[in-house]
């Protein structure tokens, strides 16, 4: 399926690139992309080991870059795409951004934002699941590799 047929799978099939390339790094495999007006305006992979930075997940690096891409801390018409349900950390950036739209594809039920009551904008709409089952594989044969 291409963009105009189905965009959230595009767009996460662009998220689950750069997740690929944060698993060939060997980062936890999480890739973000951040869209606005149809055109991507940020994209991140986690690199908490290259930064040695708990805080440099890809939700955060593609924050930033679209804040800069704007000149503005908010991001309300843009929408974030990402391999994995935020943490709290990034959900709560997520908040201050007041992004417009959160898709994700895995679920995180140990580490999701979704454990929490009315942690995000309460503008942000969010849909869950978009290409789950690749997120969740990408994901899953890292953290066997690991054990």
């Amino acid at each position: 399926m291409g963009l105009l047929t189905n965009p959230d799978s595009y767009y996460m099939q662009q998220a689950i690139k750069l997740a690929q390339q944060a698993l060939e790094q060997d980062e936890v495999p999480v890739g973000a992309v951040i869209v606005s007006g149809n055109h991507i305006i940020a994209r991140a992979h986690n690199l908490v080991e290259r930064l040695h930075d708990p805080t440099a997940h890809a939700e955060m690096q593609a924050i930033t870059a679209a804040c800069n891409h704007f000149g503005s801390k908010y991001l309300s018409e843009c929408t974030i795409y990402v391999t994995l349900e935020p943490c709290t950390m990034c959900a709560t950036a997520i908040f201050w951004a007041q992004a417009g739209r959160l898709v994700y594809g895995a679920s995180d039920p140990r580490q999701g934002f979704s454990r929490h009551e009315r942690i995000l904008h309460p503008k942000t709409e969010v849909t869950g699941g978009v290409e789950a089952d690749t997120c969740s594989a990408l994901l899953k044969d890292f953290f066997k590799g690991k054990r």
